[in-house]
């Protein structure tokens, strides 16, 4: 069933319901609440008992007497008086048999039923004939014992009946048309949502339906959610898509820088075991280049293992109070060893006192690695590198500097992403994992990384960690 019908059936069953239970709850309260004679209940009261006078052979005070103390005996709040055409009272059930004269009669009815809804005492008369000779029947009630609320329709013709069907048909329409306007327009709306969530595709290339929905209420706000979540669903498909092209890139090039070094490992081997090489020379400079060649797969191969702890996000740290100044130094004097022979300017800024930090030794020394490598394999063209290493009262900063081909400005975000490559060419070795984890690892002790890049004028990577 749809939810329109269900609102309608609602509106209307409570609709039914309402009127049901406020009749029978003002019957039930006005029974047990508002005690009393109605007003409408005297005169068949006050009929019957003149009936039954009536059926008496004589109308004296003797053949009265049973009759009306018998009333009163039901009635006790009701005063009973027999009177005759002249006013005189044949029998009272007070015992005061008074004498009325037309005007007091005419006084007793005057302003009624005004009088009725006042405190005053209500009198009621019922005539009754016998041989042409006139009788009344008065029967008078205190205040006290009247109802204290009643509601009467007075309906002489059916043409005044519609006096009051209309007022309250009106009454009774107004909320129901503001009840259907309200479920019309929260209907509409949850329409309007619902065929925005079936249009909804994660693909970047289909349309994309934004919702607008000023209101502030529940809808209001839930449409403004599937909007937030229809953006954020599109950019995370975007960026899985985007992932996943840069996996299958990956696995092309490690297809590519694997098969390169195996192919000289495989030449370079061959030779030896046949002796084809000419002298001692030879021999060891193809087994320096197999030894290089393991190295790269075995570099490879630790990145690899790299990807996958990403993937699980294995990283964990263990920190210990080291002294980072000797860390530095001895990478500096390994990488030196790199460039010796070569016209290599390597720049060396390490204080004499040594700094200590909080950090994980080894995964802060790959780091280190990590950035020296990248400046070796895509800065060496300037044929500079600068290692720094300085602190403050805040912070510690390692600074990594090179003067090569440096990274554009429309590459300069995306160089700590995963698998990203500035040249996506052959040009450059590595998986472009490398500044990811560099920037993992950081983060992991609390610190920052920043990226600044002139190309062939300064490429600088600064590590800040907290003191």
């Amino acid at each position: 069933m749809k939810l329109r019908t269900k609102l309608w059936l609602l509106l209307v069953l409570g609709a039914v319901l309402s009127m049901v239970l406020f009749g029978f709850s003002s019957v039930w309260m006005g029974k047990a609440s508002n005690k009393g004679y109605a007003l409408f209940e005297l005169n068949p009261l006050a009929r019957g008992i003149a009936d039954t006078v009536m059926e008496q052979p004589e109308w004296d005070a003797d053949s009265l007497k049973p009759v009306l103390d018998k009333a009163h005996q039901e009635h006790p709040s009701i005063r009973w008086l027999w009177l005759d055409d002249q006013g005189k009272s044949v029998y009272d059930t007070a015992g005061v048999n008074p004498v009325f004269t037309f005007n007091d009669l005419a006084m007793l009815m005057h302003d009624m039923p005004e009088r009725y809804l006042t405190e005053d005492d209500v009198h009621l008369i019922t005539t009754a004939n016998k041989n042409g000779q006139a009788y009344y029947l008065m029967l008078s009630v205190p205040a006290s014992a009247m109802k204290q609320g009643e509601v009467y329709f007075l309906i002489r013709t059916l043409k005044s009946l519609l006096t009051l069907v209309f007022p309250l048909l009106l009454s009774f329409s107004v909320p129901f048309l503001l009840a259907m306007w309200m479920f019309s327009t929260i209907n509409k709306r949850i329409r309007r949502l619902n065929n925005a969530l079936n249009q909804l595709s994660i693909n970047s290339d289909s349309p994309f339906a934004e919702l607008i929905d000023p209101s502030k209420d529940e809808l209001g706000q839930l449409t403004q959610h599937y909007n937030s979540m229809a953006h954020r669903i599109r950019n995370q498909f975007a960026q899985i898509q985007q992932f996943e092209n840069k996996r299958k890139l990956l696995l092309s090039n490690l297809s590519h820088d694997l098969r390169t070094p195996l192919t000289t490992m495989l030449g370079s081997a061959e030779m030896i075991r046949t002796g084809n090489y000419h002298d001692q020379q030879e021999l060891q400079s193809r087994a320096k280049i197999i030894l290089q060649r393991c190295r790269y797969m075995d570099k490879l191969l630790d990145q690899m293992l790299d990807i996958s702890r990403q993937d699980s996000d294995e990283l964990s740290i263990h920190l210990t109070h080291h002294n980072l100044s000797e860390t530095m130094r001895k990478l500096a004097a390994e990488y030196m060893m790199i460039f010796d022979g070569d016209p290599f300017i390597f720049d060396i800024e390490i204080p004499d006192d040594d700094i200590y930090a909080t950090m994980d030794a080894q995964l802060m020394e790959r780091a280190i690695r990590n950035l020296l490598d990248n400046v070796i394999r895509y800065g060496k063209d300037g044929r500079y590198l600068s290692l720094q290493l300085s602190s403050d009262d805040r912070s510690i900063q390692i600074a990594v500097k090179d003067k090569g081909k440096g990274i554009p400005p429309e590459h300069q975000k995306q160089v700590f992403e995963r698998f990203y490559r500035v040249d996506e060419g052959r040009k450059g070795e590595g998986l472009g994992i490398g500044l990811s984890i560099v920037k993992d690892i950081v983060e992991a002790h609390k610190g920052r990384i920043e990226l600044s890049s002139t190309p062939n004028v300064e490429t600088s990577l600064h590590i800040y960690l907290p003191r």
